[in-house]
Parts: C-alpha cells; sequence; structure tokens
C-alpha cells in the first residue's frame, strides 16, 4: 500500500508540472511526456528538429517548475573546447591554483546543436553523461543530482557538423523527433505570442523540489515488472538484431541491432510510463508506449535501407506487429 500511495501522490505531482508547463507551451504534449519520462528515470534526451520548435523554451519551462535546479545552456560550435564545458583549472598570485566548474554542473544541461561540437567535446560530454563524474586538472569532481542532458540536433544542415558516433548515441535514453505543431495549435501559439514574452511573463510555479525528482527516480526503480514483460523486451529487442527470425519484412535493411542498454531502457523507461499512468506495475503497453524512443537510435540501417529512404520507425512498427505479446 506503501508504493500504491507514493505513486499516486507523485503522478500527481507530474501532473502539476505538465497543468505549469502548458501555462507557456502550446500542444507537444507527448514530447512533454517523454522528456518528464527521461528526467524520472535518470537518463538523458536527444531530439532531433529543425530550429524553432520550442524544444529550447521546453526545458527552460521544465527547469522553472522544479525548485532548487539549475539549467545552463551550451551552444555548440565547431570552435569549442572540452574545459569550456567541463571547466578548468586557473591560477591567481594571491589564490594559487583553483578550479573554476563549467556549465556541466548543472541539473538541466541543454546541449544545443550538440552535433556541431569537434569529436574531443562530444567525447566529453557524453562521459559526464555516462559517468556523472568530471575531471578538472587533477581533481574528480561529482555532477549535482538530478542531472540530465536534453541534447538536440538539426537533421537538415550538414556543413559544419560532426556527426555522433553510434556508440556515442547510445548513451541517450530517448531520442525524439519533434515535428511541426498542428494547424489549431499554431493559431494558439500567434495567440499567445502576438507580443514577445519572458518566461517570468507566464506565472510558472515550483511544483517540485530537486530532492523529490531524486526520490521519483528511486521509485521508478521499485516499479514491479514481471517475468514474461522482461520476456517480450527481450524478443522486441532480439528482433532488431535477428529481424528475419521474426519474419520482418524490412529485415535487408537492417544492418546491427539494438545493444543491451536498449533492453536495460525499456525496462526503465516502461517502469516510468506505468508509475506516469498510475500504476505499480508495468504492462506490454507501457514497453510498447517507449519503444519507438529507445529503440529508433539503436538501429543502424543498412546501406541499402539508407538508400531507399527506410526509417527506423518503420522497422519498430513491423516488430511491434510481428512480437507477440506474451
Amino acid at each position: 500500500m506503501e508504493l500504491d500511495a507514493k505513486v499516486e501522490q507523485y503522478n500527481n505531482k507530474l501532473q502539476e508540472v505538465r497543468d505549469e508547463i502548458k501555462k507557456g507551451l502550446v500542444g507537444q504534449d507527448e514530447i512533454v511526456n517523454t522528456t518528464l519520462k527521461a528526467i524520472i528515470c535518470n537518463g538523458h534526451i536527444l531530439f532531433e528538429s529543425v530550429p524553432g520548435l520550442a524544444k529550447t523554451f521546453l526545458v527552460r519551462l521544465i527547469s522553472c517548475t522544479i525548485s532548487g535546479a539549475e539549467f545552463h545552456r551550451i551552444q555548440f560550435t565547431p570552435d569549442l573546447l572540452p574545459t569550456d564545458i567541463t571547466g578548468t583549472t586557473v591560477y591567481e598570485e594571491t589564490r594559487g591554483f583553483y578550479t573554476i566548474k563549467g556549465p556541466l554542473f548543472s541539473n538541466f544541461v541543454l546541449a544545443d546543436e550538440i552535433n556541431r561540437a569537434p569529436p574531443k567535446v562530444q567525447s566529453a560530454m557524453l562521459q559526464a553523461m555516462e559517468e556523472r563524474k568530471v575531471t578538472i586538472g587533477k581533481e574528480t569532481f561529482n555532477l549535482p543530482e538530478p542531472f540530465c542532458v536534453l541534447a538536440t540536433q538539426n537533421p537538415i544542415e550538414q556543413a559544419g557538423v560532426y556527426p555522433l558516433a553510434l556508440a556515442q548515441i547510445d548513451r541517450f535514453l530517448f531520442k525524439v523527433y519533434v515535428d511541426y505543431p498542428k494547424e489549431n495549435e499554431e493559431i494558439n501559439v500567434l495567440d499567445q505570442n502576438v507580443d514577445v514574452k519572458r518566461i517570468e511573463d507566464f506565472g510558472i510555479k515550483q511544483v517540485l523540489s530537486a530532492q523529490e525528482i531524486i526520490d521519483i527516480q528511486s521509485l521508478v526503480k521499485g516499479i514491479g515488472i514481471s517475468d514474461e514483460v522482461k520476456q517480450y523486451i527481450m524478443e522486441l529487442v532480439d528482433a532488431t538484431r535477428n529481424p528475419v527470425k521474426f519474419g520482418i519484412k524490412e529485415s535487408s535493411f537492417v544492418e546491427w541491432g539494438a545493444s543491451p542498454r536498449a533492453s536495460i531502457n525499456l525496462a526503465l523507461a516502461g517502469k516510468a510510463t506505468a508509475l506516469m499512468n498510475g500504476r505499480t506495475y508495468v504492462l506490454p503497453e507501457d514497453v510498447r508506449d517507449v519503444s519507438h524512443e529507445v529503440l529508433r537510435h539503436r538501429i543502424l540501417l543498412s546501406y541499402e535501407g539508407k538508400a531507399r529512404g527506410v526509417s527506423t520507425d518503420k522497422i519498430i512498427n513491423s516488430i511491434i506487429n510481428k512480437v507477440p505479446v506474451i
């Protein structure tokens, strides 16, 4: 009963966060839900879209709903250095050597256009994401809790871009495509933002604390998941590696399937989905609900698949249709 009470309590809290976000953001309900899932899973999220679709605004709104949380935006450019994001050791005659911490030491870090940064910077960023630690000079510092990286990349521009390696992309819990708003939503955007507003003008209230985020992250781990659902997860991931075995018609378009990290993340994200649906246990529907976000960046297309313009989402749809629910 204690678990039920906590799930209800924090589910209501997360609904309050969504209500506050709606004061400033029109539409994008699924994107908001997915972003909150990433945060309560203690994971990171990669947004892919053209500029101007309110990704930065969403992250700022979320950080405004959480008391005691610090937000930093890093604009990635080709001339960025690793020390620009992690920090550096400096010397002053009166103080001696001391450390200046970089913008990574925040609760919410918006890594804007992460694919514009050179590989050394990407590596430093993704190492911090994985280990939650940063080494500056001879000292190693823990990053604050909670710590969530929300990265964006523009899929259109190719000049001055350093695409993330598959091993690096695999460290993101979710990859999300942000699409254009619907017509009625865009009309509401026009009505709401005829005059340029500051984020303070939306009256966003702080309804969660940083410590409560940490508590929810611990609660998510305690959500029940049956052996049958675990088997279902394993078969979904196996179908990305052995599509012929499951009769996936797009099997020739798959070069490599998802890593074991996909199985772990499907289970974890399924637990977060169950919590946000007010349940203490995971259903197969919870796993399917997050399967595209977890798997789309972990399936490597063959040359033929890329040439034909096949999307990994189409392959995932086929996998969901073919893999039976246990």
